[in-house]
């Protein structure tokens, strides 16, 4: 019996498919762009660079996110700072957007006013490498009063203009349909810059607690607009709180200020039949789950390894009250065969058994990592799940 991708998804996220393996994309497994320009260089097929290509090749299931309506974070702007190079960014739902200009061109950086109003100093012979902050659009209330003018959930450019048409072509979709759904803590950290931000917990938490609000009262009001007519599958947060070994806000602040807005905002998805809801955050998100739990959250990636995360302690501690995405150890993948052997062996079986994972590396595949080792890591997940190793693959 042939099953739709969307089918699957869903029967996955509801732990009705023990044992099935399915490799989500994008953003579950996902690349630096550095990694894919390598593989085409060298020892990989150059057609690799091509994403459609490189989803039937490695049999990924792609899933469609609907960048088109500004209402979460938009990981795929780019922006053309001249000599060849893009810088590749990401930025809140503005609208509308700042005018993007180049600053100063100098021997090795250029330095630009991106989309989302950031100041950041780019490297020319590696745009894609993770800038310098140099100033933010808020940093105190009455910047803050003129940029929350951009975040009004009636503004011309939250929806597309022909949204009849839109609903009706991803309705018709047979892949999963994502929405992102904002941030409470990813968006303002964008805003003001990660050591403004913190102090402001103590400095002005009634400034704090009003862009919070903006974000859920927008949110609130276009998933009504959005919901009464699109079908999603599911919903995701960004927020990228945590460093190494905890939360970069306590989990008292957290439960204070963040979950009631989790709240209010899954409490709509959930009355519209959504209740795979995830969040991505790097770093050690253990002590916060809990918490992501009570405000409505129930899926997570990507389960940096090295931060402590372990996907096999949060399935036998959480059970069916957790979806769970990524966890496999990228530097198992670097290393070679024995290590990648070893890192699948000690988690897949038991959570592809389980159900309701959705295995990737944990967070994007690093530029060190060989096509050959990439090709193992693929062949021996779908050896697990009882498939044949790739066609095309050595």
């Amino acid at each position: 019996m042939n099953i739709s991708d969307r089918d699957r998804f869903n029967a996955t996220s509801h732990f009705e498919r023990p044992g099935d393996l399915m490799l989500l994309t994008p953003d579950f497994n996902d690349f630096w762009p550095e990694t894919l320009q390598s593989w085409a260089r060298h020892d990989g097929p150059e057609q690799i660079l091509n994403s459609r290509f490189r989803g039937d090749y490695l049999q990924f299931t792609h899933h469609r996110v609907l960048r088109e309506i500004r209402t979460g974070f938009d990981s795929d702007r780019e922006n053309d700072i001249g000599a060849d190079a893009l810088y590749v960014y990401a930025i809140p739902p503005i609208d509308p957007v700042y005018q993007t200009m180049v600053i100063k061109h100098e021997e090795h950086t250029i330095t630009v006013l991106n989309e989302g109003g950031q100041t950041v100093r780019v490297f020319e012979d590696n745009p894609q490498k993770m800038p310098t902050y140099l100033d933010h659009p808020v940093k105190d209330r009455a910047s803050w009063e003129e940029y929350k003018k951009r975040l009004d959930p009636n503004s011309p450019g939250r929806l597309p203009a022909d949204w009849d048409d839109y609903v009706k072509k991803m309705n018709s979709k047979t892949e999963p349909v994502r929405l992102n759904v904002g941030s409470f803590f990813g968006f303002l950290r964008e805003w003001m810059g990660l050591e403004r931000l913190l102090y402001m917990f103590h400095d002005d938490p009634v400034l704090v607690e009003d862009m919070m609000e903006q974000v859920c009262l927008l949110e609130e009001e276009c998933l009504k607009r959005i919901l009464k007519d699109l079908k999603v599958d599911f919903a995701f947060f960004w927020e990228d709180m945590c460093f190494k070994t905890g939360p970069l806000i306590s989990p008292a602040m957290f439960k204070k200020f963040m979950v009631p807005r989790y709240k209010r905002v899954t409490d709509i998805l959930h009355s519209h039949g959504i209740d795979s809801i995830w969040v991505d955050s790097d770093g050690n998100i253990t002590e916060l789950i809990p918490l992501w739990l009570e405000g409505g959250v129930n899926g997570f990636s990507p389960l940096e390894v090295a931060a402590g995360n372990d996907a096999v302690g949060l399935r036998k501690k959480y059970g069916r009250d957790v979806l769970l995405g990524g966890n496999m150890d990228k530097r198992a993948v670097i290393k070679g065969k024995e290590a990648i052997r070893e890192e699948v062996m000690s988690k897949l079986p038991y959570l592809l058994e389980q159900g309701g994972y959705f295995p990737s590396v944990d967070h994007l595949v690093p530029p060190d990592t060989s096509w050959e080792n990439y090709i193992y890591f693929i062949n021996t997940m779908r050896e697990v799940a009882g498939l044949e190793k790739l066609p095309s693959a050595a």
